[in-house]
């Protein structure tokens, strides 16, 4: 199993940064960030740096969408980002929350989504490509390579997600909900014809080490709030059917609004209405021995990728703790001698 560590571009960059090379030091092989351009700084600018500073990760958005940037501009960065520095990017990508919404718009439909997928794998592959009428190539991008991996909760989303993705970024790590969404990717792409096993799935959720567990809960709780904005757009489309597994909708049922003020925040004060069982469900709270036994339980359903959210109180320690015991007891054990 890999790692990731998901961070947020607050002020001041040189922080992220500290925290990417730090991860990268402990073992992880891939760092996200938030991409939410009036909330938080512009995530590309900073990838650059860490890109710099480190040798191994890998970095890219968790997750990007089709609105806030042209499809070749998105294309353009990751292209340029593997020319300088050897092909360490990857693109997470869905139909929109913050970026859009705190500027007044929506999230974009599923056939924006699956254009714009296309679109900016090709270019960003050094492939020509139909936009708007007309073929388009970089004539100065030669053996760039990036992965697109999209983020998805509902039904046909995740269909989409099977039928192109390179990979799929589920945002929480609730057992029973990861083995009925990595399912239901896996038969979208059976039913097109591609090995399920060619595509990447990827669990991203808060991980925090720690012994009191009120308090990783309270500074977690602000996940269960973000989960509920996607939610809240599968109910209001498809109500309470059972689309989707109601362990994933019957939360939000006290959901009253959403300040993205607070977005992504420890500590916010809309998220009340985020029960203490969903927190402990959709995150990875606990001793180091709790989060390998869950880790392996979300190895065991296919996940090949566990992404850590650091948005509390104990990043440096929660690293730390990852990279010399959590890591290495999901990590495969060669011997120097059989």
């Amino acid at each position: 199993m890999d790692f990731g560590a998901v961070l947020q571009t607050n002020p001041p960059a040189s922080r992220v940064v500290h925290l990417a090379k730090l991860a990268e030091q402990h073992g992880f092989s891939h760092v996200w960030t938030f991409d939410s351009h009036l909330l938080w700084q512009e995530p590309y600018v900073i990838y650059s740096r860490i890109l710099a500073e480190t040798n191994r990760v890998i970095v890219g958005p968790m997750v990007t969408n089709p609105a806030t940037r042209d499809w070749t501009v998105t294309a353009s960065v990751y292209a340029t980002l593997n020319e300088m520095y050897g092909n360490r990017t990857v693109c997470g990508i869905g139909r929109g929350d913050s970026a859009v919404r705190v500027t007044g718009g929506e999230p974009t439909t599923l056939k924006s989504l699956r254009e714009s997928i296309h679109v900016i794998r090709e270019l960003a592959n050094s492939r020509a490509v139909e936009y708007n009428g007309s073929q388009l190539q970089f004539p100065w991008s030669v053996g760039s390579s990036l992965e697109v991996w999209v983020a998805a909760y509902g039904p046909l989303a995740l269909k989409l997600t099977g039928e192109v993705g390179d990979g799929f970024i589920l945002q929480l790590a609730d057992l029973d909900i990861a083995e009925w969404m990595i399912a239901t990717v896996r038969k979208a792409a059976e039913k097109v014809g591609r090995d399920p096993a060619s595509i990447k799935f990827c669990v991203a959720a808060p991980m925090y080490i720690g012994d009191d567990v009120a308090h990783m809960r309270d500074q977690s709780r602000w996940f269960g709030g973000m989960v509920g904005n996607h939610v809240a757009d599968i109910v209001a489309k498809y109500g309470e059917s059972g689309a989707v597994p109601k362990a994933l909708t019957d939360y939000i049922k006290a959901r009253e609004g959403y300040d993205y003020n607070q977005h992504g925040i420890a500590g916010n004060t809309h998220t009340a209405f985020v029960p203490d069982e969903i927190v402990e469900r959709f995150c990875v709270l606990g001793t180091a021995g709790q989060h390998i036994e869950k880790l392996k339980a979300l190895k065991e359903l296919g996940v090949d990728q566990f992404a850590g959210y650091l948005q509390h109180d104990n990043k440096e320690e929660t690293l730390r703790v990852y990279g010399e015991t959590v890591i290495p007891a999901l990590r495969e054990h060669v011997v120097a001698k059989a």
